[in-house]
């Protein structure tokens, strides 16, 4: 099952990073009843300039950024989706650095960083946001239970 194509942009690419990103949104998909649905995340990780350009163009925000998410779908869009071709559920970009960062900033693993980044753009893709606080209660409990299923809690 083939939840998500991870690729590397201006960092070396590493098979530990591929193997968190795979469990996690895999873990993510089960969660959501996306299996055999068709769908497919792109995941792409990199450095802090190449995020801050992406921010600055998609966002009009002129700052670096941990995790970027990029829907291809309306939330009621997800729901109706029947066709069989295989489908990008929209792209996650994260900033491989800022990970490493936070992980210390925030007394986390460098694991538990990454699928937290991972989880969060996923559910940035299903529709949820965290700009209302009712929503975001929502959001945050969604990713927490994520992350306990897989026992990734330091």
């Amino acid at each position: 099952m083939d939840v998500a194509e991870i690729n590397f942009l201006d960092i070396e690419e590493n098979k530990e990073y591929i193997n968190i990103l795979t469990k996690v949104l895999e873990k993510c998909f089960k969660e959501e009843n996306l299996i055999n649905k068709n769908l497919y995340i792109n995941v792409v990780l990199t450095n802090p300039k190449n995020i801050k350009i992406m921010n600055k163009e998609y966002r009009n925000i002129d700052k670096e950024t941990d995790v970027l998410s990029f829907p291809m779908f309306e939330k009621d869009e997800l729901e109706k989706r029947k066709d069989l071709n295989q489908d990008i559920l929209g792209d996650i970009v994260i900033s491989i650095e800022r990970v490493k960062e936070q992980a210390v900033e925030y007394g986390h693993s460098f694991e538990r960083e990454l699928s937290y980044m991972a989880v969060h753009g996923f559910y940035h893709l299903m529709g949820y946001d965290h700009i209302e606080e009712q929503d975001k209660i929502k959001m945050r409990q969604k990713e927490e239970s994520i992350l306990q299923e897989l026992k990734i809690l330091k």
